[in-house]
């Protein structure tokens, strides 16, 4: 949903009284389905549409189930499986499963809307916890922020102090590691039992990608990373490269030695570092901080000559062999990318592979699921 918060909310803002729009929001799936949870459509009183559910197998049925859910005002939760190949049916061509849950949402309905989508802008994480079915009033919502010194909580998912608090703490738990999905519960909130779905969806910041070296491949992956969901950072001590204006696409632009900025900030365990300075002076000590920081991905450019050279200065300065093995260097797939942009969709590449461990391969020359866990 947070492609499409900012169209919503501005519908939310601009709602005539007694109106609301359609809300559809993934939240499960089976096998190869197109979208992940918390993926969202949202159809306004005037029919029109943003976002989408299944990039197109089922937008069709899901935006009249949309109308019908406005009118009524009661919440639905759907089931889209495989279309039959030999009749008109609404399905999924891929063969996977998806449940999509439609909601009418109004000011009335979702009053924290704004502030949900003020914490989102912000940067800040923030989770949102929905009954989608079972004995409980379904479609009804808490909005819930971290731990911390004064965590709090809005709105109630039933008559049960006992059920808000149980998925306070999953919520939370699910927030610190960015996890969307459903968690089942009895009336009471024990987790024991399943009568109760409830689906909560993290809002967490973007995760960060480090981009060491204001060079002309900088500028390509700094750009992709953009496109990836990345919040960008370029960093270069030279202040005469390292401008706003030769990267446009990332978020902030830094100028300072690398491995001195790296050491000063906080990472964990979704940061992507590329390390692209070409210059042992740079790369060197930056690498000696960035392997032995969290992160999901330290990758390096450079030829297979020089990655050896900096494994021995690596050594040389105290690295032990577990640490050296987190580096991705040459950094990128090998797809025999020559120019920054092709080097920057191998480094993407790369970052989707290791992400849901896709095996690099055409997939004409695999079998098996298409999409991995």
């Amino acid at each position: 949903m947070r492609d499409i918060l900012s169209q919503i909310v501005k519908w939310w803002e601009e709602e005539k009284e007694g109106e609301s729009f359609g809300l559809a929001t993934v939240v499960q799936t089976f096998s190869s389905a197109p979208r992940e949870p918390g993926a969202a459509m949202a159809v306004a009183q005037s029919g029109d549409v943003v976002g989408s559910v299944s990039g197109g197998c089922v937008e069709g049925a899901v935006y009249e189930l949309a109308g019908e859910v406005m009118a009524s005002g009661q919440p639905v939760l759907q089931r889209y499986g495989i279309s039959d190949d030999t009749a008109f049916s609404v399905g999924l061509t891929c063969g996977g499963i998806i449940d999509i849950f439609v909601e009418a949402v109004s000011r009335k309905q979702y009053g924290e809307l704004g502030e949900v989508a003020e914490a989102v802008q912000a940067g800040e994480p923030v989770a949102v916890a929905t009954v989608i079915a079972g004995p409980g009033e379904v479609g009804s919502r808490r909005v819930i922020w971290p731990a911390g010194r004064d965590p709090r909580a809005t709105g109630t998912l039933g008559s049960s102090d006992r059920l808000d608090q149980a998925v306070d703490d999953d919520a939370r738990g699910m927030l610190a590691q960015g996890l969307t999905g459903v968690r089942r519960y009895g009336p009471e909130g024990e987790r024991r039992r399943d009568e109760l779905s409830v689906f909560v969806q993290s809002f967490t910041p973007p995760p960060r990608m480090l981009v060491f070296g204001a060079i002309d491949f900088a500028a390509a992956v700094a750009r992709i990373g953009k496109f990836l969901g990345y919040r960008v950072t370029v960093c270069d001590a030279r202040p005469v490269f390292a401008t706003a204006s030769r990267f446009p696409e990332a978020d902030e632009v830094v100028t300072d030695w690398p491995h001195r900025y790296l050491a000063g900030i906080t990472t964990d365990e979704r940061t992507v570092i590329c390390v692209l300075t070409h210059d042992p002076k740079f790369d060197v000590p930056v690498l000696e901080v960035a392997l032995r920081v969290p992160a999901a991905y330290v990758g390096a450019m450079g030829s297979r000559r020089t990655h050896e050279d900096r494994l021995e200065r690596l050594r040389e300065a105290g690295l032990a062999e577990p640490e050296l093995a987190r580096l991705r260097s040459p950094i990128g797939l090998d797809l025999g990318a020559r120019t920054p942009e092709e080097t920057a969709v191998a480094i993407a590449a790369e970052l989707i592979q290791l992400r849901w461990g896709g095996t690099g391969q055409a997939l004409s020359a695999t079998g098996g699921r298409i999409h991995h866990d």
